[in-house]
């Protein structure tokens, strides 16, 4: 949970500087979700999951997963923003978006892309 909150907390602050530098809702979150993505892959890994096996048959397979959900969080990320952009602040659609996520996030990270039975 502290690793999440402190991703999350990364991009808000992500989101605000973007949008400060002039950049729309839409593109401040798309830049900000993928600088969270490589900080969660790793923390998660590491310390959520305690995960540190580094070996390429256990590596790749975790990226792989990994990377697909990634894919399809940033595309319902990016359609809830495109969505809801006009009807709430920018950090709430964002914050809306990731306690969605986080859902099947957390269930797909324990039972599938962190798990040690899966593959060892």
């Amino acid at each position: 949970m502290l690793v999440g909150g402190a991703t999350f907390l990364l991009e808000l602050a992500i989101i605000v500087i973007a949008q400060y530098l002039g950049a729309r809702p839409v593109i401040a979150v798309g830049i900000s979700f993928w600088f969270g993505l490589v900080t969660s892959f790793i923390l998660q890994k590491v310390f959520s999951f305690e995960d540190r096996r580094t070996r390429h048959k256990v590596l790749i397979p975790q990226v792989v997963a990994f990377s697909a959900l990634v894919a399809f969080n940033f595309a319902f990320t990016i359609f809830v923003t495109d969505l809801l952009q006009h009807a709430l602040p920018v950090l709430l659609v964002r914050t809306l978006a990731v306690g969605i996520t986080t859902l099947w996030n957390f269930y797909l990270y324990k039972t599938r892309i962190f798990n040690r039975a899966v593959v060892d």
